[in-house]
């Protein structure tokens, strides 16, 4: 790590100091969420294989060791992270859906689209679907998504057409906007044909 650090034009042991005393300070629940934001960063660009927690405790300006005190193994926090944007979107859906109890799915639509803007955690849901040919990612990731469609069901009481159909357009969204092409889905947009 020294190495890299020096490779990289890093002092060594310049901002660890400041990090051990922040550290100190903040609680692991803190520094959890601080990992799991950092986390979501690295693992939207190289995905749970081309990660390096090294990079996520410099990110954080912790210890490698540190990380996998809290998280276990890297799987387990590239899963949390996962699991954290999940619970991101079921969040934005609960709370779309209480505020139009008259047609709660499309409430719980219009509330996908700002979270399109957070480019690294569409990444990582991506990351962690191509990741499913590792058995415990796809029940873990499984059983989340599942979860997810079955609250969309129950809050919006829509058909398992209707809800079908809005997991597709979302999936359609996701990748748009992954893509870099939110227009094919905008609203205001002409029609392209």
């Amino acid at each position: 790590m020294k190495a890299r650090r020096a490779a990289t034009g890093k002092r060594a042991g310049s901002s660890r100091g400041a990090a051990r005393t922040s550290a100190a300070r903040s609680s692991a629940v803190e520094r959890r969420e601080e990992i799991l934001s950092a986390a979501i960063q690295e693992f939207a660009h190289f995905g749970l294989y081309g990660t390096s927690v090294d990079a996520i405790a410099d990110r954080v300006g912790i210890s490698q060791p540190y990380i996998f005190r809290l998280f276990g193994t890297k799987k387990d926090l590239f899963l949390a992270a996962a699991l954290r944007v999940c619970e991101r979107i079921q969040s934005a859906f609960d709370a779309a859906a209480r505020t139009n109890p008259g047609n709660p799915l499309k409430e719980m639509g219009h509330a996908y689209i700002p979270l399109l803007s957070s480019r690294a955690e569409l990444l990582v849901l991506l990351h962690a679907f191509a990741a499913s040919e590792d058995e415990e990612v796809r029940r873990v990731v499984g059983t989340r998504y599942a979860k997810l469609w079955e609250f969309v069901a129950r809050a919006s009481g829509a058909s398992r057409v209707q809800v079908r159909d809005f997991f597709a357009a979302g999936m359609g969204m996701t990748v748009g906007a992954a893509l870099g092409l939110e227009r094919l889905f905008d609203p205001d947009e002409k029609d392209m044909r």
